[in-house]
C-alpha cells in the first residue's frame, strides 16, 4: 500500500532560453521508468508510492536536469503523507470522475 502522494512541477532553467518542454518530458519519462503510479496534469504530475521512493525520484529528476545542461532548476513539490491509511490518487479523486 502506498503511503504518499507527491506532486511535482519541475521548472528547469534551460540553456539559451530553450523551451522547457523536452526537459519536462525527460522528467516525466523518469517517473514512467520508475514504475510508480502517476497522473500527469496540465501544471504538475502526481506520483503515488512510498514517501522515501518518491522523494528520491524528485532528487533524481532535479539532478538529471543539471546533467542534461540546465544551470539550475526550481521544483515545486506537494506532499500528502498518510502512513496508517495509505494514499491513493484514485481514492482522492473518485468523486470527480464520472
Amino acid at each position: 500500500m502506498a503511503n504518499a502522494l507527491v506532486s511535482i512541477q519541475i521548472l528547469p532553467h534551460t540553456p539559451n532560453g530553450d523551451t522547457i518542454i523536452p526537459y519536462v518530458d525527460r522528467a516525466i519519462a523518469m517517473i514512467q521508468d520508475s514504475g510508480v503510479k502517476y497522473w500527469v496534469g496540465p501544471l504538475e504530475t502526481t506520483m503515488e508510492g512510498e514517501l522515501s521512493q518518491l522523494l528520491d525520484l524528485v532528487r533524481s529528476m532535479n539532478e538529471e536536469m543539471i546533467r542534461i545542461g540546465c544551470p539550475y532548476v526550481i521544483s515545486q513539490v506537494k506532499i500528502y503523507y498518510h502512513p496508517t491509511e495509505g494514499a491513493s490518487i484514485d481514492r482522492l479523486t473518485e468523486k470527480y470522475r464520472s
